[in-house]
């Protein structure tokens, strides 16, 4: 942003050239003008500067956000995720996840849950279809 400051202090040059009264309302005005935009232009620069810190800052979190991400992924394998069966609140239609082992680990072959959007309990049972596999 130093064109600002360059043509700040062209317009200062000028106003030299021209001899400028600044005894004169006008010519006070025109100086007091040049020295506000001068002020403008200063505090743009430093603004400027501070901008390419924090954009240096934020790469650098990025980078090292990436690496973390990478390490912390690379650890698991796909097997390892956790898949999940759709079922639909019978009452208000809100669709619940539920871990698809979840009925298979539950000896009973049922298992109660509220939904979270109207606490409703919701029984299911093995023999429920649901709208992913058919259980």
């Amino acid at each position: 942003m130093s064109y600002l400051n360059e043509r700040v202090s062209y317009l200062k040059g000028l106003a030299e050239g021209m001899e400028l009264d600044t005894n004169t309302k006008e010519g006070k005005l025109l100086k007091n003008i040049i020295d506000v935009l001068e002020d403008f232009a200063d505090s743009i620069d430093e603004l400027d500067d501070g901008l390419a810190e924090v954009n240096d800052y934020v790469e650098a979190i990025d980078e090292d956000l990436t690496d973390i991400e990478d390490d912390f992924y690379d650890e698991f394998d796909d097997e390892e995720f956790i898949d999940f069966d759709e079922i639909k609140c019978p009452v208000c239609g809100e669709i619940i996840y539920l871990d698809e082992d979840l009925l298979d680990e539950n000896d009973e072959g049922e298992i109660k849950i509220d939904c979270p959007e109207c606490n409703e309990t919701i029984h299911i049972t093995n023999d429920d279809e649901c709208d992913c596999c058919n259980h």
